[in-house]
Order: structure tokens, then C-alpha cells, then sequence
């Protein structure tokens, strides 16, 4: 063990390929045996899938379930698809309910029906009482396997029970105490069974005072309850309050970087997927980017509008045309800025609808300033540098104030709006409010430019 741990991944892959092509199976899956599952995982994840699946053959039987939990989803079907009917259910049996329940979703309906019929009765329950949640809830990524105790127990039964169900539970840090009709009463964390009398009894040493997630809730909220409460497991409760099973650790932490990347590509005006960006094949990522760029161009169609429409002004001032780039895209960045501290202050409950007018009197005071800074600092540059008439410079770095006031509005106000009917704010993100902008910038600019310079339209 301590050879490999002085080893890079990519030797260590190199080893464990040369022992299978040696076909020296006794010392690869012993070798195995002494790695971490997260390091296996890594290195089938990064080996061809014909020589994956060898080296997921070669696995101890109690170890290929924990591995194949790790892999990623591409590579477990691969794998799920080549096993045998029986290799495949025992891999499911020995899987978590809930990690059983993410993989049979991408399966085929035919592979799932054959897999299920020779897992064993318990796993079907499990796995068919998960498919039923929608997706996205907290029902669908809680795990059933969990240990419950009585109130009359005493902490030695406790003891007892645990021992007895303990490995095949998700976690035993934290046991629930359910009364007759599994209603959830309290929790015991298992230090204080460790340390308090064998005799004292659950229902006196038990909190009452539990925290859980109904299974019709949103992931993000059970994510939420783990940031606010430093939680390593949240039990999960029907409408009546019945206790059905519990979120750890690991699936929020899952969920936190499913809905952060999410939010990412809606921001970046790219429809989400679940998909690695290499295994992602040309056709999807173009499917995927595609109608959002149609939508903008479009849009920005209203841009080449505006241009044409004061033609005359910048034909009697070419020197206008300069400065077009310069004003869309400050008032661009500064809405993307905007946009984005919303987003991530809307995502986080920091912000909420009725917080509306607070925001917006922060971003018109911020932007107030931004936009002065902005302005003085152009003022100089275009005297100085450029040489401009004063009447222009002027025109240019009122623009630039309104510009940024309005994007910094725009950036604040689209978002909340967004979360307000229902729809998901980072689609409100950089480049919708930047085409949006764009055209309110050349509007203004063009409409100060005529007034002033006394420019027939």
C-alpha cells in the first residue's frame, strides 16, 4: 500500500493495465483490493471501456458495488449493459437504494424490467418506491436504508439493533426513533448511545426537536437545510409525517454542483445537461447552444434597427460611431455584474421578491457612482487623448452614466422578476440583459447626439 501511495494516478493505471495484460489476475485484484473505491473509480473512468470492464471484473464482489456507485453514468451503464442478468442484480443489491434508483433511470426499460426481476425482493421495494417521486425531489435522492429505533428501547437494544442493521444503512451516526405508525419522534446521535447508561431509554435521552424535508420538496431546499444547519444527514417524512428515509452529505453535495452548473450554462445562454463535456457529442452540445444563440441574434436584430434609424447623426458625425462599442459594452458588463449578485443572492435566499425596492435603491446608488467614476475618467481620456470637441465628450459620458444606471436597474430588476413567476433567474443572466442593453444604450446615445447636435432624424 505504502508503494502505491508514493505513485501518480497515471502509474498506478499504467501497473494495473500491465497486470491485466498479463492477465496476472490474483495480483491485480489484490492490488485493488488495497486501493481506495474513489481512486478505482478514477482510473476506470480514464481507462477504455474494454479494459475498464475486465478491471471491474477482477473486483472483490463487496468492493465492485462501492466502486461502481463512483462511476460516472456513461461508464455504469457500459458496464451494467455488459454484466450478466445475475452480475448486474447482485451489483444492485449491493448498491445503496438511491444510487440503484439514479442508475436504473438511465437504463433502458427492457434492461431495467430484466434487472429487477432477479434483484431481490427488497431492492425491487426500495427501487420502485423511489421511482415513484418526481424528479428533483427530495424523495427521489433520499436512501430508504436507515436505522430506526422505538421510544421504550433502551440504549442497549439500540446497541443491539444497530449491530444488526448497521451495514447495511446508509449511516449510523444518527438513528431515528419512530413510534408504531413510523411517524418520526426524535433522533439519537450514536456518541451519546456510546457513552450513556445501558439501561437509560431512548424515549427519555432521545431530541424531539427534529428537522426534516417532506418528499415532494425541491433538492435546492434540502441542500439549504444542510448549509443552514451544518447537516450530515436530514431525514425525509411523508405528508404524515411518516418517515420514509434520509438525504446524506454526499447526495447534497451532488445536488450543489448539479444546480451550480445549471445555473452556469443558463447563464451563459447554453441549455443545461447532465453530460461531462467530453462525452457530450458534437450534435448535443450544438442542439444545446443553438437555440439560445438563434433567439439572441434575433434579437440583436433590433440593435442594426436603432443603427439605421439615426443614420443621418452618424453620418453627420462619423466620430459618433467610435464610441458605439465602447457604451455596449460597459453597459453589458455592468448589468452582467448586477445580474449575477442577484442570482447568487436570489439562489442562496439572501434575497427575496419583496426585497425589490431595497435592491434597486442599492444598484441606482451604486450605479450612480460607477457611472460618475466611469464618466470623469472618459471625459478626461476622450480630451486628451482623442481630442474631441467638448459638446461630444459630453454627449458620450452622459450616455455612459444613463447607460450603466439602466443596466445595473435592468440586471437587478429581470432576475427577481424571473424568480418571481416561477422561472429559473439565471436564464435572466449576461446575455439576454446585454442585448437588452445594447439596444437602450444606442437609443440614448443617438437620441442625446440629435438633440444636442441639432440632427435631423
Amino acid at each position: 500500500m505504502e508503494e502505491l501511495m508514493n505513485k501518480t494516478e497515471e502509474e498506478i493505471k499504467d501497473e494495473l493495465i500491465a497486470m491485466l495484460t498479463e492477465k496476472q489476475y490474483s495480483k491485480l485484484r489484490s492490488t485493488l483490493s488495497e486501493m481506495n473505491e474513489a481512486d478505482i473509480a478514477s482510473i476506470l473512468d480514464s481507462m477504455e471501456d474494454e479494459d475498464s470492464l475486465k478491471m471491474f471484473r477482477v473486483l472483490p464482489k463487496g468492493l465492485a458495488a462501492d466502486v461502481f456507485s463512483l462511476l460516472e453514468v456513461d461508464d455504469q451503464k457500459y458496464i451494467i449493459m455488459s454484466l450478466s442478468e445475475r452480475e448486474a442484480s447482485s451489483i444492485i443489491d449491493n448498491l445503496m437504494a438511491d444510487d440503484a434508483t439514479d442508475l436504473l433511470e438511465e437504463m433502458p426499460a427492457n434492461v431495467v424490467k430484466k434487472i429487477l426481476a432477479n434483484a431481490s425482493p427488497e431492492t425491487r421495494k426500495d427501487i420502485n418506491h423511489l421511482l415513484r417521486y418526481p424528479d428533483d425531489s427530495a424523495g427521489s435522492i433520499m436512501t430508504v436504508e436507515y436505522v430506526d429505533l422505538k421510544e421504550n428501547m433502551t440504549v442497549a437494544d439500540a446497541i443491539t439493533r444497530i449491530r444488526r442493521i448497521g451495514l447495511d444503512s446508509e449511516t449510523v451516526n444518527v438513528c431515528y426513533v419512530l413510534d408504531e405508525k413510523r411517524v418520526l419522534k426524535g433522533t439519537v446521535a450514536l456518541r451519546y448511545l456510546l457513552i450513556l447508561a445501558q439501561d437509560a431509554v431512548i424515549g427519555k435521552i432521545m431530541n424531539d426537536n427534529v428537522i426534516s424535508i417532506n418528499t415532494m420538496q425541491d433538492q435546492e431546499e434540502a441542500a439549504q437545510l444542510f448549509q443552514k444547519y451544518d447537516f450530515t444527514v436530514l431525514p425525509v417524512v411523508d405528508n404524515e409525517d411518516r418517515m420514509v428515509g434520509i438525504i446524506t452529505i454526499d447526495d447534497v453535495v451532488d445536488i450543489i454542483e448539479e444546480e451550480a452548473t445549471e445555473d452556469i450554462e443558463k447563464m451563459a445562454a447554453i441549455i443545461p445537461t447532465d453530460k461531462p463535456y467530453l462525452r457530450e457529442g458534437i450534435w448535443d452540445t450544438y442542439k444545446k447552444r443553438m437555440p439560445w444563440l438563434l433567439l439572441l441574434m434575433i434579437s440583436a436584430t433590433f440593435t442594426g434597427a436603432i443603427i439605421t434609424h439615426y443614420e443621418t447623426a452618424l453620418s453627420s458625425y462619423v466620430v459618433l460611431t467610435a464610441y458605439i462599442p465602447m457604451l455596449m459594452d460597459t453597459g453589458g458588463n455592468s448589468g452582467s455584474q448586477c445580474s449575477v449578485s442577484v442570482i447568487r443572492g436570489l439562489s442562496l435566499n439572501d434575497i427575496k421578491f419583496s426585497d425589490l425596492f431595497v435592491v434597486i435603491w442599492k444598484e441606482v446608488r451604486v450605479a450612480a457612482i460607477c457611472g460618475l467614476t466611469l464618466a470623469c475618467v472618459n471625459f478626461v481620456k476622450l480630451m486628451v487623448l482623442d481630442h474631441l470637441p467638448v459638446k461630444i465628450a459630453v454627449i458620450v459620458c452622459i450616455t455612459l452614466v444613463i447607460v450603466v444606471v439602466f443596466a445595473k436597474l435592468i440586471g437587478a430588476i429581470l432576475p427577481m422578476v424571473a424568480d418571481r413567476i416561477g422561472f429559473d433567474p439565471a436564464v435572466m443572466a449576461s446575455p439576454l440583459i446585454t442585448t437588452i442593453v445594447d439596444a437602450v444604450s444606442l437609443t440614448v446615445y443617438f437620441a442625446l447626439a440629435t438633440h444636442a447636435l441639432h440632427i435631423a432624424v
